[in-house]
């Protein structure tokens, strides 16, 4: 389309509405009212046929305000035509030479034309268009959650990529916007209608008073005159509001069409030859009934069986074709390499046992309990996680086999019963359960899979019983916890900080490129996600950040200063009270080792004798068993200087140990020591 067009059709639009208006108003020349009636019926014409070819609602979706447009221009043209019909008893060629030839130079015939015209567009069309517009709205808004859900479980399922899911979410808020305004754009028409009717009898009757009383025409030549006249009104105004409700049916009630109409017609209709054999054969036994005429039935009966014949001839040559050669794509083309260069941030693969769990006809819910975990996980963590792509694995994996991979490796799997229940002890269960006995794939407690029968057995013995989507799930979700920091690129961060800078760019400005760059703030990020702090106060992070970039760009020192500025939310996730905190401590000659090691740019693993590091890590177990026993997370608490070098020399022999600083506590908070970490 020609751009300067595009560039201002804006322009043409605003000048033509209010132009509309003018014409209500204004009295008109003939010669320009002839112009824009015939105008009138070209442009309902074009809607109609753009309604017709056009594949999907949505792709004429302007038309609810063109139904306002083309309604607004329908009324001004009737008003402008009833000022000259009464003024003048003349109102142009085109509604002259209209009436004359429709209806034959006969008032009565045109009257009757124009009001089966009328009722057909009031009472049929306009009324069904309006009935399919409304329910078609009602159920579109209805559907919308589960359309969503769709979207996520495919999304989720690695069907879709994230900018395709964007855009089916787009269509489907356009489209249940669209029958919305099509349910009241519909209510144009209809009122179209009445009014074309009572305009009509406004016309008849006062042209007829003015011309008998007013211009002193007899009777009969009045009647006649001005009857002609407001029905070649009605007529040329009505013809053009029929194609627009006619267009108005087509466009609510092709919901389900894949091509234009015609295409559509012709293969649904006419596409089975023992339909049309039927016809052909029927059409003839009425030929040969006698009182009927033949030659219209017999010429009708032959057309039947021609087409008939003609499209099983088609579908034969089709079965014996043989099948057809498709030219495959370059596989080592550049656009298809890509693809192929593509990894998978986070992945499950199923081994064949274990597909009806992600298969919602059979009645899986995974696909779900991953939109759910994904969701769940932006709240805990403060990152979106990447869509997982679910997929089996039948040559790899055995039936009841799964891994998790993250960016194509494995990290984690398992294996579960798809028709079992998994039974673990909590500490206080009792009784013994027959099953397959295994460990729970996520903290590696003792646990037995046990039948359906066996469920309610293993419940009332105080077994803490999940189906097998809920293992995969739980193990799922711990996964992306314990890898969070892996998941957050550059990129993640880069979307991350635009968001904050919309609503409080002053933070952002003052610390992005200026004091650090994207990829300082990512490390940062991913330090605090590596020991599970959330990263959801983003603004507080960038503050603290902003104010210890001052002194340094050191990544560990950066996490340090922003970690006291968490102290609250990292009270939380190791669950501390917030007026006392039970917690383990470290033998002050031990810290002091520490500080005195670090001060001297020794290696904190160096400044121990392996008999005294199994001690210390021997000490730091038993005293976490403690912990976990009475329900409560293990937290260590040390100075600040030695904090970061404690967790580092802790970290690879127990993972599940918090190291926290007393500067990271809340002011106030009381600490009281369960047991000291020492090295004997």
């Amino acid at each position: 389309m020609d751009q300067r067009l595009l560039r201002v059709g804006d322009i043409i639009v605003a000048v033509g509405i209010i132009g509309m208006v003018v014409m209500m108003v204004i009295p008109m020349p003939t010669i320009l009212l002839d112009l824009l009636l015939s105008l009138n019926l070209a442009f309902a014409l074009v809607v109609l046929l753009v309604s017709m070819y056009n594949p999907e609602p949505l792709g004429f979706s302007v038309f609810p305000a063109l139904l306002l447009v083309a309604t607004l221009f329908r009324l001004a043209l009737n008003v402008s035509s009833t000022r000259l019909i009464l003024l003048y008893g003349y109102a142009g060629e085109v509604i002259e030479r209209f009436g004359d030839f429709v209806v034959g130079g006969n008032a009565v015939v045109g009257f009757i034309v124009f009001l089966i015209l009328v009722v057909i567009q009031f009472i049929v069309i306009t009324r069904g268009a309006e009935r399919v517009a409304e329910v078609a709205a009602r159920f579109t808004l209805d559907a919308m959650p589960g359309k969503q859900m769709s979207i996520d479980a495919d999304l989720n399922a690695g069907l879709i990529t994230e900018s395709e899911a964007r855009q089916r979410r787009r269509d489907i808020e356009r489209e249940a916007d669209f029958y919305g305004a099509m349910d009241g754009a519909a209510k144009f028409v209809k009122g179209d209608a009445i009014a074309g009717l009572i305009i009509t009898a406004i016309n008849l009757v006062g042209g007829f008073t003015i011309g008998v009383l007013q211009q002193g025409l007899p009777f009969e030549i009045a009647l006649q005159k001005y009857a002609l006249l407001t029905v070649g009104d009605g007529l040329v105004t009505q013809i053009p509001a029929l194609l627009i409700s006619t267009a108005t049916g087509m466009v609510v009630t092709r919901a389900a069409s894949e091509s234009n109409l015609g295409s559509e017609l012709i293969k649904q209709v006419l596409g089975h030859p023992k339909v049309l054999w039927v016809a052909s054969g029927l059409l003839f036994f009425l030929a040969l009934t006698p009182g009927l005429p033949k030659l219209p039935f017999f010429l009708l009966s032959g057309l039947m069986a021609t087409m008939a014949l003609n499209l099983s001839r088609h579908v034969t040559e089709n079965k014996h074709a043989g099948p057809v050669r498709v030219a495959r794509d370059n596989p080592l083309a550049p656009e298809n390499v890509r693809g192929l260069l593509e990894v998978d941030a986070l992945g499950v693969e199923l081994g064949y046992g274990l597909i009806p769990l992600a298969d919602g006809g059979q009645g899986g819910d995974l696909l779900d309990r991953v939109v759910s975990i994904r969701r769940q996980l932006v709240a805990d963590l403060g990152i979106v996680v990447p869509p997982v792509r679910i997929r089996d694995n039948i040559g790899h994996l055995r039936p009841n086999e799964y891994v998790i991979k993250l960016r194509g490796l494995k990290v984690a799997g398992g294996e579960i019963f798809p028709d079992r229940y998994l039974a673990m002890n909590p500490g206080s269960a009792s009784g013994e359960l027959e099953g397959i006995t295994t460990r729970e794939p996520v903290f590696g407690l003792e646990a037995v899979w046990v039948t359906l029968d066996a469920r309610e057995k293993a419940e009332l013995g105080g077994y803490t019983v999940v189906d097998p989507s809920s293992v995969l799930a739980t193990h799922l979700t711990e996964v992306i916890k314990g890898h969070a920091h892996e998941l957050l690129g550059r990129q993640e961060v880069k979307t991350m900080v635009e968001a904050i800078r919309e609503t409080h760019p002053a933070v952002v400005d003052e610390l992005v490129p200026s004091a650090l760059s994207i990829g300082d703030v990512q490390k940062v990020l991913q330090g605090l996600l590596q020991e599970g702090i959330p990263v959801r106060d983003l603004i507080t992070i960038l503050e603290a950040l902003a104010d210890g970039a001052v002194y340094s760009k050191n990544p560990e020192d950066l996490i340090d200063w922003v970690r006291v500025s968490l102290r609250r939310q990292i009270t939380k996730v190791y669950e501390l009270d917030e007026d006392r905190a039970q917690v383990m401590t470290l033998d002050p000659d031990l810290e002091k080792r520490i500080a005195e090691g670090i001060n001297a740019g020794a290696s904190v693993l160096g400044l121990f004798r392996p008999e005294e590091i199994r001690a210390m890590l021997k000490s730091l177990s038993d005293l976490a068993e403690r912990f976990t026993l009475h329900g409560r997370m293990p937290v260590v608490v040390c100075a600040p200087e030695i904090r970061r070098h404690f967790k580092a020399l802790v970290h690879h022999y127990e993972p599940r140990i918090a190291v926290l600083s007393y500067r990271e506590l809340l002011p106030g908070i009381k600490v009281e020591p369960v047991g000291m970490v020492t090295l004997r």
